[in-house]
């Protein structure tokens, strides 16, 4: 890390340092010189770490009141955050499943469809050789003197041998 980005890190946890309350400018250094860059930095050290910084201990007290108040405001902001980001996750995946079910549905559909036009066409194809077969008389009557077959043996299909 060369020289300016640590002045530029120096600076910003400073800025971050002096929105605790009872934090000055001169606090800020202290605190930073003694390695505490972030708030929750502040709050890890305790009362020992901030008096052992340069911090008298009333003022300590106050920081660290601070420090609670502000760790407690992050933690509320991470969660709205955080069920924020869920809500908006379930949306995405509820619109997702929808857009699947829909897509099944239209598949399901075409293919119900292409099978009834395959029946159909199977019906249309074997219509003729499902029909009994049935032979006018020989001797010129008409009506119920066709010949119909009465029994399995009398069928086409079946072939006594």
């Amino acid at each position: 890390m060369d020289m300016a980005a640590k002045k530029k890190s120096h600076e910003e946890a400073i800025k971050t340092l002096m929105t605790l309350p009872g934090v000055g400018k001169a606090s800020a250094e202290k605190l930073a010189k003694a390695g505490m860059k972030t708030v929750g930095d502040v709050a890890k050290a305790g009362n020992k770490g901030l008096v052992s910084a340069g911090i008298s201990a009333a003022a300590a007290k106050k920081i660290l009141a601070g420090a609670a108040s502000s760790a407690k405001d992050t933690a509320k902001k991470a969660v709205k955050k955080t069920t924020k980001s869920a809500a908006k996750k379930k949306a995405e995946v509820i619109k997702k499943a929808k857009s699947i079910a829909t897509t099944t549905k239209a598949t399901a559909k075409k293919a119900a469809k292409k099978v009834e036009e395959v029946a159909e066409a199977t019906v249309e194809k074997t219509k003729g050789s499902l029909q009994v077969k049935s032979e006018k008389s020989k001797d010129g009557r008409k009506g119920s003197t066709l010949k119909v077959p009465r029994s399995v043996t009398d069928m086409p299909w079946y072939q006594k041998k």
